[in-house]
């Protein structure tokens, strides 16, 4: 086997085993990895091994190494995710919003949830005409105590969440909370759908998009200074 070949196998098992990739580039450019967010965001707790599932603990060393490398010059995050565990994902979107390399995220099938923060964390951001983002207040599965310390917590917990998404976009916090309390979209549940061009007229995406206008941003991006 050729070096090329064991190249491209090696690339191959990344991809299968991480979801993630180092776009190749020709002419000495910088190159872009790619970072994919899917099914659950996994927490401090293993899910099934029948789930699709995004571990933390896999992404954040990841994006330490991309911050620390001189090859890469860019991040391209693919969703579609339902969402998962809060402190999981906000710490995901949090290192992406930190790093000093030009970043655009691309929703595809769906950014739910704990999704929105990663969506909004990166400098510009896509999503495709029939992407789809659920937004709604925190949710806690288990025993839960009746008292008002519970409540304080979970106001907490959103507070966090809300005040991330409104600082890495245009969406205000009243219409955020707005979206999020809404009472006649969800028939078991409060909270908004939004279908691609209508999370971008709400402010919270930047443009409507695929795949070839996200990497022609992250290429122009990362071929000039980063945004501000």
């Amino acid at each position: 086997m050729g070096k090329k070949e064991e190249e491209e196998k090696h690339r191959d098992e990344r991809v299968e085993e991480t979801g993630q990739m180092t776009l190749p580039v020709d002419g000495g450019e910088p190159a872009i990895h790619l970072l994919t967010i899917i099914g659950e965001i996994e927490g401090h707790d293993n899910l099934s091994s029948s789930s699709k599932t995004t571990k933390y603990e896999h992404i954040l060393p990841q994006l330490a190494a991309i911050e620390d490398s001189r090859n890469i010059g860019g991040l391209l995050v693919l969703l579609n995710t339902m969402g998962g565990d809060v402190e999981a994902g906000l710490a995901i979107a949090e290192m992406i919003a930190s790093l000093s390399k030009p970043t655009v995220s691309l929703v595809l099938g769906g950014s739910h949830s704990i999704g929105v923060p990663i969506a909004v964390s990166t400098d510009y951001s896509y999503i495709v005409p029939s992407g789809t983002m659920v937004i709604h207040p925190v949710r806690m599965s288990g025993t839960v105590i009746g008292a008002q310390q519970t409540f304080d917590y979970f106001k907490q917990i959103q507070d966090r969440i809300t005040g991330f998404v409104c600082a890495h976009c245009s969406v205000t916090q009243k219409r955020m909370e707005e979206l999020m309390m809404n009472q006649g979209m969800l028939t078991k549940d409060l909270g908004t759908i939004l279908v691609g061009q209508d999370a971008v007229r709400e402010g919270i995406i930047s443009e409507v998009g695929g795949i070839r206008e996200a990497l022609a941003k992250l290429r122009q991006m990362v071929g000039g200074s980063r945004p501000a």
